[in-house]
């Protein structure tokens, strides 16, 4: 049977891809497929699921600042959210069983507000995933939401604990004290190097905090979040969560072919979890004016909501838990299965139209912006520069250094990640804050002086879209961009990219002509 599920998941998610939607909804699709051709699953699917949301928590955590969940936008954004979801929820469920809905009818306050807990939540699975497709994890978008989904995250654990007959043990409080094993969990990483052991301590970390937290009866996935938490801003973080970011995308699919087994649906049950389905865009909408409100900038508040734009397997465990006490019917955990596959399947699509969806409806968007900025969201111009350098990580910063450095040019760089500039500076480099992805930006700065513009960017899809913005800006000089595969410098090229450096093609000749040059000196 395993090897069913591998051929299944890879042909659909291969299909999927193919017209160009993510492969997340190929594997929904295969779940289901072979829900509905009698295939059972054993135990090995749900060990997969556990271990991929297992990880992701875990990897979440490693890049999570602890701080950031105290800011307004944060934790007012995901519990104004929250009761606004919940109160509207109460009363559609009430006006559908009115009007005689089937399984609405059942439903009286105290079930609609249940109903309305859980559709209050955005996957963190889905979410995460398509931020990862993107390369906007660490954009500020892409900060407020994962700063969003921890806040639910959390609310759904604390409902989850009291809401089954298990409570934590006094020994939970002991947990307290975890912060002490920090300089331990540190040592740990610092000593298993770079190779297969640095992944493999991660699941050894990620697993542990799982079970000390199942031990005094709290959920597993809580206890890699935390585990992860102590371990990050250090210097190592980063570099163990790349390395389980392909074990990590792998066993997900576990996860999403998982969801297409809870149960198949019968028409009345699609057409209730359809009902649910059409109140997304409503779901993306208070979203998306609550964070304008707290002073995000529109294009910000505009793709948080847009990638919070779904329903969470959390609120499969509200329903589950919500059955077991008898204040559901059965058939609603039915019905949370499809909807939740739905709004995976929704957002997947509209999140990749994203951007094009912002430059289209820009003018209109704008109007919800606040007057008031965020520190955060205050974009500085590039100061007596002719060169810009946009990504701010290794390769940006050595393009910068030899720019200034060897050639004399007056650079200066680009970079989103706040922290990242800030270092930049002490190292008194010419950094400034923003989104090279943001139109608004583009606008707001003059690109007259500038001769030449490089993209030291991970995703070739993100140069894709400044280069698009670039030509609305009206930028008429050079362009240089970086690659790791051979056909993504292709694709630059044909879209109009004068230079294209493929990084580990070029390496081994960079490493030669250096060490000739050391010879020759």
């Amino acid at each position: 049977m395993d090897y069913i599920w591998v051929a299944v998941a890879f042909a659909c998610g291969f299909l999927v891809k193919q017209i160009k939607l993510p492969p997340l909804v190929g594997y929904l699709t295969a779940g289901f497929g072979l829900h509905a051709l009698g295939v059972v699953p054993d135990g090995s699917l749900e060990t997969l699921s556990d271990l991929g949301v297992t990880l992701l928590l875990f990897t979440i955590g490693l890049k999570l600042n602890i701080k950031s969940l105290f800011k307004v936008e944060i934790w007012g954004g995901a519990t104004g959210h929250m009761m606004a979801i919940v109160i509207l929820t109460i009363f559609n469920c009430l006006f559908f069983a009115y009007i005689g809905v089937a399984y609405f009818t059942g439903l009286d306050w105290t079930a609609a507000a249940l109903v309305g807990f859980a559709v209050s939540f955005s996957s963190t699975v889905c979410a995460v995933k398509i931020l990862e497709d993107r390369g906007e994890m660490r954009s500020r978008h892409g900060q407020v939401a994962i700063g969003i989904l921890i806040i639910q995250d959390i609310a759904a654990v604390i409902f989850v604990t009291f809401s089954t007959d298990k409570s934590p043990s006094w020994w939970a409080l002991a947990l307290l004290a975890l912060p002490l094993a920090r300089p331990f969990l540190t040592k740990i990483l610092q000593k298993s190097g770079h190779g297969e052991l640095l992944p493999l301590a991660g699941f050894f970390l990620a697993i542990t905090g799982g079970e000390l937290f199942e031990l005094v009866g709290l959920k597993a996935q809580l206890g890699a979040l935390i585990f992860a938490v102590l371990l990050s801003g250090h210097e190592k973080a980063n570099e163990l969560a790349k390395s389980l970011l392909n074990f990590k995308d792998l066993f997900l699919i576990g996860f999403f072919l998982s969801i297409g087994f809870t149960a198949l649906p019968t028409f009345d049950m699609l057409g209730a979890a359809l009902i649910m389905s059409i109140a997304l865009p409503i779901k993306s909408g208070i979203f998306f004016l609550l964070l304008a409100r707290l002073k995000l900038r529109a294009r910000s508040a505009f793709l948080a909501s847009l990638s919070l734009t779904n329903y969470s397997e959390f609120g499969l465990i509200v329903c589950s838990a919500s059955v077991m006490h008898g204040l559901l019917a059965k058939e609603w955990l039915v019905i949370m299965a499809l909807t939740v596959s739905i709004s995976f399947v929704f957002s997947s699509i509209i999140n990749a139209h994203a951007h094009g969806m912002y430059a289209r409806w820009r003018d209109v968007i704008k109007r919800f912006e606040n007057s008031g900025r965020l520190p955060e969201d205050q974009y500085s111009r590039p100061e007596n520069a002719t060169v810009l350098v946009i990504g701010m990580g290794r390769v940006g910063t050595g393009a910068y250094d030899s720019l200034r450095e060897n050639l004399g040019k007056d650079v200066c760089g680009i970079e989103m990640i706040k922290e990242r500039v800030s270092a930049h500076h002490n190292e008194n480099r010419n950094v400034i804050f923003a989104d090279a992805e943001d139109p608004d930006f583009w606008e707001y700065i003059s690109l007259e002086p500038i001769k030449l513009i490089m993209f030291a960017m991970p995703n070739y899809l993100d140069i894709l879209e400044v280069l698009k913005q670039l030509r609305h800006a009206g930028y008429g000089g050079k362009t240089a961009g970086i690659v790791k595969y051979e056909d993504d410098r292709e694709r630059l090229l044909a879209a109009g990219v004068d230079v294209v450096f493929n990084f580990y093609q070029k390496a081994g000749a960079g490493f030669a002509d250096q060490t000739i040059l050391a010879l020759e000196g």
